[in-house]
């Protein structure tokens, strides 16, 4: 099926706004949502399944006395349904308590163009060319060692178009692609089996390397057979990306949510100015990011994406806005808000989520290490405390240095700290960066680390 036509959805959008106004309501926002992905599926090493996935509709959002209603529908070429959502949105905003600090829908602003987010070789990808992509992964991954063993995975494209309009003059249209492949393994020898190993490739244009997710999977996989134990001491130790992942998606990326800091839910609340992190660490919200995997044209209300410090050499420069928590500071929104297609209002979040890499290398990395540990992947991460940054989570692949170089792989570690501690601690960022969801971020080493050995 095809995707909707530019100009059809602002229609589509703009009309329903003028309905819903209209009708009643005070504001009105329309947000029209195509999205169509392939996906192919691996598991237990064999290609397992095929789907095409189309998903569109509508989310309408209005004002009528201060209260806001919300409703959405997935019928979207039929005049009485979309007469029906408006009502339905009029109905939930006209049974809702009016918010004394709503201060009205963003006005628009112009938006700058984005780079790399959209390739028409990606939205002419078939089924058949997916499943070739997910033979070479496997491929790969089989040629590297008879002792590892795929376990599940896949390869999937996708085309996401999006429309806004509202009553304050707002009207925008984007568009982006992704294409992506990943593959869990392990590696047996023996009775003894390997924690699951992961690795993955993901673009908005289509730069896809199976081979490579193929082959590093399986090493990671071989990596960690014959792990040791570790003794419990504070240690210096390098994050990688997953790792990092994991723990700022539960901890720092909330604190610098501006409702967070409005619930009294940060405690980086108050510390605009202040010396937050350790000198080596800066960061970025950058909503524009070339070919990043969170950048957009505009944000889920339709404000311009923007680049904004979020910390800048460890000094706390910006929280995070959309433009109902802005209002209530009486400040601008910086694009953050998002929300999951039409199904949802939008709430803060961040975007791509950058820290700035040195030139650093891995190997150098390791050489300034010495002695501690390299960690992978972590479990765990969803139970820290995202208000005071305590975390108690498992290592789930790491390996020992020493001097410089890996030793072997480790079993039984957990690390334990307080995020914002961690912070403080960072003594070197790398240039390795790669991106993981909305982060975009190199190895960090941190010293004084908790490790708890077994």
């Amino acid at each position: 099926m095809a995707a909707l036509e530019k100009n059809i959805m602002l229609n589509l959008a703009e009309n329903t706004v003028k309905a819903a106004l209209k009708l009643g309501a005070a504001e009105a926002e329309a947000y029209v949502y195509d999205g169509q992905a392939v996906n192919i599926g691996v598991e237990l090493g064999q290609i397992s399944k095929t789907n095409r996935i189309i998903d569109r509709g509508i989310g309408v959002r209005v004002v009528a006395n201060k209260a806001i209603g919300f409703a959405y529908t997935n019928i979207i070429n039929d005049q009485g349904a979309i007469e029906n959502v408006v009502a339905r949105a009029l109905g939930a905003a006209k049974a809702s308590k009016p918010d004394p600090d709503w201060n009205g829908l963003p006005q628009k602003k112009p938006y700058s163009g984005t780079e790399g987010t959209f390739d028409e070789k990606i939205v002419a990808l078939s089924p058949e060319d997916l499943v070739k992509v997910t033979s070479t992964m496997l491929d790969a991954a089989g040629g590297v060692d008879k002792r590892v063993f795929p376990v599940e995975g896949g390869v999937g494209s996708g085309c996401v178009s999006a429309a806004i309009a509202n009553s304050s003059d707002i009207t925008g249209y984007d568009k982006g692609t992704i294409v992506e492949c990943s593959l869990a393994t392990l590696a047996k020898e023996g009775g003894a089996v390997t924690p699951i190993c992961f690795e993955f490739n993901a673009a908005r244009n289509y730069r896809l390397d199976p081979e490579w997710v193929g082959k590093e999977a399986a090493k990671l996989a071989v990596s960690a057979l014959k792990p040791k134990p570790v003794e419990t001491k504070k240690a210096k130790v390098i994050l990688t990306q997953f790792a990092l992942q994991d723990l700022f998606a539960y901890t720092l990326m909330g604190a610098v949510k501006a409702d967070s800091v409005q619930r009294n839910q940060s405690p980086f609340k108050g510390k605009i100015g202040e010396q937050v992190a350790s000198e080596n660490l800066t960061i970025y919200d950058d909503g524009l990011y070339p070919a990043g995997l969170r950048t957009s044209v505009f944000d889920g209300e339709g404000i311009p994406r923007q680049k904004t410090p979020v910390i800048e050499k460890g000094i706390l420069r910006n929280f995070l806005y959309d433009s109902y928590t802005a209002k209530k500071e009486s400040k601008e929104s910086t694009g953050n808000a998002s929300r999951a297609g039409y199904l949802s209002t939008p709430g803060v979040e961040t975007t791509n989520f950058h820290i700035l890499p040195s030139n650093k290398t891995s190997q150098q990395m390791l050489s300034e290490l010495g002695d501690g540990l390299l960690v992978y992947y972590l479990q765990g991460a969803h139970s820290s405390n995202p208000v005071n940054g305590e975390f108690s989570v498992v290592a789930t692949l790491c390996w020992r240095i020493k001097n410089g170089e890996t030793a072997h792989p480790c079993r039984g570690v957990m690390l334990a700290g307080n995020i914002f501690d961690l912070l403080k601690n960072v003594t070197v960022v790398g240039g390795n960066e790669r991106q993981m969801g909305s982060l975009i971020a190199p190895w960090v080493m941190v010293e004084n680390m908790r490790v708890i050995g077994k």
